[in-house]
């Protein structure tokens, strides 16, 4: 069964110009799927409509069977439970603790009154702890997140969202604030990770070689609309000129 079918996805920020275009797409319960495209396009819009972030227009986004469009209120919460987030600027609490920021990948699943004192499970600080370790941050636990690196963060940020305990992980540009080398690591812990827990990924990038090597499948996105859908190995040099418009940008490359 496919873990997420999106069907006549519309989105308009004002009426009459759509953002996204009547989107199909059917996304498989495993893998990686990288969204590629200029920006402006409407990749981060369209993972928004996913987590309902922002409220589709019209369309259904159906995951596991469930219509997240036409949710609201205690249903959307129950349901965004199942989608782990990675953010393009981190979105750690900067005076916390790199643990309790990880850990409030719980809050989702807690009664209000812990959650105002923190009174976390210990089997939820044992996995933290080893979530830590799996990111290559356990010695860093006690740390305030303001102290790390962007590199740093976006590892907690990974560690955050596995703490969900996730059936899908978004992730949006995470490593558009990143240098080259910090870029394929980070890419590389976060595929790893989810790979090992049989969590499908899906991820907007503008790095289209990054793309090719981390993804299984690239959805091309130009124009609101999707103009190329396929393995890695068949995006050619004509795909990326539809996408990005013309090929002076790649002769610039």
């Amino acid at each position: 069964m496919a873990g997420l079918v999106i069907s006549r996805l519309r989105k308009e920020y004002a009426p009459g110009k759509p953002v996204l275009k009547d989107i199909n797409l059917t996304l498989e319960g495993r893998g990686v799927t990288a969204i590629i495209g200029p920006s402006g396009t409407g990749k981060s819009t369209l993972l928004r409509c996913i987590n309902r972030l922002v409220a589709p227009t019209s369309g259904s986004i159906l995951f596991q069977g469930e219509d997240l469009a036409g949710l609201s209120g205690l249903a959307l919460r129950q349901a965004r439970r199942k989608i782990g987030m990675v953010h393009q600027e981190y979105n750690l609490v900067e005076r916390l603790s790199v643990m309790e920021n990880v850990l409030s990948g719980r809050l989702g699943y807690m009664p209000a009154w812990k959650v105002w004192l923190r009174r976390y499970e210990p089997a939820d600080i044992e996995r933290a702890f080893a979530l830590l370790d799996a990111v290559g941050l356990g010695d860093l636990a006690t740390r305030r997140a303001d102290q790390l690196s962007g590199g740093q963060r976006q590892r907690v940020g990974i560690a955050r969202a596995l703490m969900q305990g996730p059936e899908l992980i978004l992730a949006d540009e995470p490593t558009s604030s990143l240098d080259p080398k910090t870029s394929v690591e980070v890419m590389e812990i976060m595929v790893r990770l989810a790979s090992e827990r049989s969590i499908p990924v899906v991820i907007n990038i503008h790095n289209v070689e990054l793309a090719k090597r981390f993804a299984n499948r690239i959805i091309g996105m130009a124009r609101g609309e999707i103009v190329f859908d396929g393995p890695p190995g068949a995006l050619m040099d004509h795909h990326l000129a539809d996408i990005y418009g013309g090929e002076s940008w790649m002769e610039a490359a």
